[in-house]
């Protein structure tokens, strides 16, 4: 099994980097289209913040060792079909400029590579209702809501500003926003595939106990951040363009209220969508101005997206673990 255990930790530096370019977006989208920030900076910039928020902690990565699915039933076949599922969902919402859940891509990847090969039993139910599927809903809401509040104080404490030196000091203000979600977003998605590899060195022996090992921090850091280097301009497009006319105030208020948030999920170990959170934080100010100011439709093609994602990923997952099982038998 020694070549698939290779393979995995290859597959999954693979997810991370497809997690860093499909989810640059959460970090720059709203910098870069309030020009802010020149995007090539802002992506740099991003990268590095990344790498830093990945260091942090690995308490998100804790989560996924040993929250989601028993420890028995992670093969290396399961980890390998998971991470293809999840890889896959990842470049076709890419195609597609919709911004989706890496998180949801790897959960649900992982727990269809397990019911294919395991069965139900060992899919830890609860724990993926009480750490993942009620965080993650009840998240993005606190996103919009946050949003709004926010967006709202400011409006209010603003009011009498003339609007052209406002936009700048916001403009000013947003490297500063920016700057925490990069860092939020490293300290949230990196530490997912940090849980993955580390699963995969445990079942197959490889590691005696389920800590992260410092190379597996380290290299998880590094490739998020090439990924999130190298950009994902058809979801920047949708997140900061498309989806409503961002200013530097939106976007200063949508970039603080979601840093918010992912930063006290990740605190408590909540492996919550970052892209969910963006997202609706985006929709919270834009609706704040007018409810037409956000582009609705787009609006119910991501939430499409959104509930998609668990289980398009298992189902590819699921394949592709019983594939490997019969590629690697001995």
């Amino acid at each position: 099994m020694e070549p698939l255990l290779i393979a995995v930790v290859g597959v999954a530096l693979l997810f991370d980097y497809t997690n860093g370019f499909h989810d640059a977006a959460n970090a720059v989208a709203t910098a870069i289209s309030t020009r802010a920030v020149p995007p090539n900076l802002a992506l740099a910039a991003a990268a590095l913040l990344n790498v830093v928020g990945a260091l942090v902690s690995t308490n998100v990565a804790a989560t996924l060792a040993k929250g989601i699915v028993t420890a028995g039933a992670v093969t290396p076949p399961v980890m390998f079909g998971g991470l293809v599922g999840a890889i896959a969902w990842n470049l076709l919402t890419w195609w597609w400029a919709l911004p989706s859940s890496s998180s949801h891509c790897l959960i649900g990847g992982v727990s269809g590579a397990v019911l294919a090969t395991s069965g139900k039993s060992q899919v830890l139910w609860g724990g993926i209702v009480e750490k993942v599927l009620i965080p993650t809903l009840a998240a993005p809401l606190i996103g919009f809501v946050f949003g709004v509040a926010l967006m709202v104080a400011i409006l209010w404490t603003f009011r009498d500003a003339h609007p052209g030196p406002l936009q700048r000091r916001f403009r000013t203000a947003q490297l500063v926003s920016a700057s925490f979600m990069a860092f939020s977003h490293g300290s949230n998605d990196a530490q997912k595939t940090m849980g993955v590899i580390t699963l995969a060195l445990f079942s197959a022996g490889a590691i005696a106990t389920t800590d992260v090992p410092l190379w597996v921090k380290l290299a998880s850091a590094l490739v998020i951040g090439l990924g999130t280097y190298s950009g994902g301009k058809r979801i920047i497009r949708t997140l900061g363009m498309r989806l409503v006319k961002l200013t530097p105030v939106h976007g200063f208020a949508a970039e603080t209220a979601a840093s918010a948030v992912l930063l006290g999920t990740a605190h408590f170990g909540f492996p919550v969508s970052t892209t969910h959170v963006i997202s609706t934080s985006i929709m919270g100010v834009g609706a704040t101005e007018r409810v037409s100011a956000v582009k609705w439709g787009l609006t119910r093609d991501i939430l499409v997206a959104w509930v998609l994602t668990l289980p398009a990923a298992g189902i590819v997952g699921g394949a592709f673990a019983l594939l490997s099982q019969l590629a690697f038998a001995k």
